[in-house]
């Protein structure tokens, strides 16, 4: 179920999800070039700005003797790295669908500060539930989850475009697009915690998405709508 587009009308031009869209591509480049010098050198540069719990809660717990900035660092550079073309081409989707609405409805700033947070939410809950895994997490997927919850809440009657491959398309309301995809990642973290594989192996961080997506939910009840938002608006 791959969404297409939305039809929830915006009134400012969202110049930070561009900027962020942009990153996200830059930096996937930049781990391009890094993985053509060698295989080992892209792994070590995954180990180093993505999200590895056991290292994270060994320096916070004080069992390790590194510095507090590698425990912190990662949780805001591995919101920009990617495992894959696909990976990234996904994720952006995902943000360029939702995330103008949410922008708009935020203000510039604010919407960043927002996007930020939710990614911190989103790789502090893999964390907690994946205290024992040395297998770097890496993705932008829980940041864009927190702009998927705020969309959940803001515009729930929004109809999205679905393509249901190979052929089938038709239009269904956000709130159950969104609130499908959230109910499949938790039932995928909850099994995946039941089957105990998340200490061992990598796979998708499935709980970095409820994470992010929650956190998404509550703070768009605490952020406030920008003023003048329909100012040069024609409704």
């Amino acid at each position: 179920m791959i969404p297409l587009r939305d039809d929830q009308p915006i009134f400012s031009t969202p110049f930070v999800n561009y900027f962020l869209i942009v990153l996200n591509v830059v930096v996937f480049l930049w781990e391009l070039s890094v993985g053509m010098q060698s295989h080992r050198a892209l792994n070590a540069f995954m180990v180093e700005f993505g999200v590895v719990p056991h290292h994270t809660l060994a320096v916070l717990t004080g069992h390790s003797y590194a510095s507090l900035a590698t425990a912190i660092l990662p949780l805001f550079t591995s919101m920009f790295l990617h495992a894959s073309f696909l990976h990234v081409a996904g994720n952006m989707l995902f943000l360029w669908i939702f995330g103008d609405n949410v922008e708009d409805y935020l203000g510039h700033f604010r919407y960043l500060v927002f996007y930020l947070a939710s990614g911190v939410a989103a790789g502090a809950t893999h964390i907690l539930l994946n205290q024992g895994s040395r297998v770097p997490s890496v993705g932008a997927s829980g940041a864009i989850a927190g702009v998927m919850g705020a969309y959940f809440i803001l515009y729930p009657r929004a109809r999205v475009l679905i393509w249901f491959p190979p052929i089938f398309f038709f239009h269904v309301p956000a709130w159950l697009m969104l609130g499908y995809w959230f109910a499949g990642n938790f039932l995928s973290g909850t099994v995946t915690a039941i089957a105990e594989t998340s200490q061992t192996s990598g796979g998708i961080a499935f709980w970095a998405h409820v994470g992010g997506f929650v956190a998404g939910v509550v703070m768009i009840n605490v952020f406030s709508e920008r003023p003048q938002r329909y100012r040069y608006g024609t409704w």
